[in-house]
């Protein structure tokens, strides 16, 4: 199968692939579109089985990015880089450093940050070859770590399902099932608990997993048994595609709201979960509070402004209004909440791509 007859291949603007026999660096920078803006996204460190799912994954990711930033309203389009590699056993600077020369060659197309495997500090080697690289922790314009805002922003995206779902305006009395407790499920986990919820969790670093459940109160449970946990809400905030056909029918849950990308595994996932009456969060809706913390950095470069976290929330707040009136359309239309979605968002990038054709 080649890259133009790959099922995610969605009229990707490039796909660059790149190779540093020194470090070992095996890179992928895919990006989908600069409608609105230079492409920006973060930077995942895996082990991938193959080159070919390491492609798979970079052009769901990138496709997935453009949606995001579109519905955050953000001047910025969409793409996504992947390393092949162990992050456990293989990060070195110099492959960071390699990986900095990678992004400086596009000239500006690309943005990167970090993701899934890779740290701040990660980034701030790969930003000592190139200025194309957000999501750092030092300097005015700095961003820091978006975990903690795309944790909040999941956050306030599960207390609008629950006062939708169960009339109530904290989550006493209900039990919420999360998958990945990294980079930010943790936090997740933290708002969730202190707003009264029972916590089930699970994740594959066992260290981390108990440090976060003892301060929790959560129950532990193993990777795979996850999906059968009596639950009300299921929270994804580790790889994507955890909602396919083998697991749909263990799910007992009434909504799915969580942080990783990609949780649909095909379109039709979304029908059916529509058709079972789960209420389906779009990730890349209710995940956005991280970009938008990123933006703020690009956005405080150009203007040679400081990190603004006000403009941080207004941009968070309206986001999360964006995601009732999904929740509205979606009920009113009778239609999937991810359909509704991606309206909203193809919509966004076909206006700035008319309004780029037009000056």
């Amino acid at each position: 199968m080649t890259l133009f007859d790959s099922p995610s291949f969605s009229n990707h603007e490039g796909v660059h692939a790149f190779y540093d026999d020194k470090t070992g660096l095996k890179a992928i920078v895919a990006v989908h579109s600069t409608a609105r803006g230079p492409a920006c996204g973060g930077t995942r460190m895996w082990n991938y089985a193959s080159s070919a799912e390491a492609l798979e994954d970079v052009l769901r990711l990138s496709k997935g990015m453009s949606y995001k930033n579109a519905v955050a309203d953000l001047e910025m389009g969409g793409g996504k880089s992947v390393i092949i590699g162990d992050a456990r056993t293989q990060k070195t600077p110099e492959l960071f450093q390699a990986f900095g020369r990678a992004v400086e060659s596009l000239g500006g197309v690309y943005y990167a940050a970090e993701d899934v495997g890779v740290s701040v500090a990660d980034m701030a080697v790969a930003r000592q070859e190139t200025a194309y690289v957000l999501g750092l922790k030092d300097g005015p314009e700095a961003s820091g770590d978006p975990s903690p805002v795309t944790a909040e922003g999941v956050y306030r995206s599960t207390l609008a399902v629950v006062r939708r779902l169960w009339k109530q305006d904290d989550l006493t009395g209900l039990t919420v099932a999360i998958q990945g407790i990294g980079h930010v499920g943790g936090y997740l986990a933290d708002k969730l608990a202190a707003a009264g919820a029972k916590l089930v969790m699970t994740d594959v670093n066992a260290g981390l997993l108990a440090e976060v459940a003892s301060r929790t109160g959560a129950r532990i449970v193993a990777p795979d048994a996850i999906y059968d946990v009596p639950a009300d809400i299921y929270a994804p905030c580790a790889l994507g595609a955890t909602l396919n056909a083998t697991t749909l029918d263990r799910l007992s849950v009434k909504a799915v709201v969580g942080a990783a990308n990609n949780q649909l595994a095909t379109a039709e996932i979304g029908q059916a979960l529509f058709e079972r009456g789960v209420l389906y969060a779009p990730d890349y809706v209710v995940n956005g509070g991280g970009i938008i913390n990123v933006a703020s950095e690009l956005r405080a470069r150009q203007t040679g402004t400081a990190y603004d976290p006000a403009w941080v929330e207004a941009k968070l707040a309206r986001l999360i209004e964006t995601f009732e009136e999904i929740l509205d359309r979606s009920a009113s239309q009778r239609m999937p909440t991810h359909q509704v979605a991606d309206a909203v968002a193809e919509g966004r990038i076909h206006a700035a791509e008319a309004m780029k054709l037009a000056a």
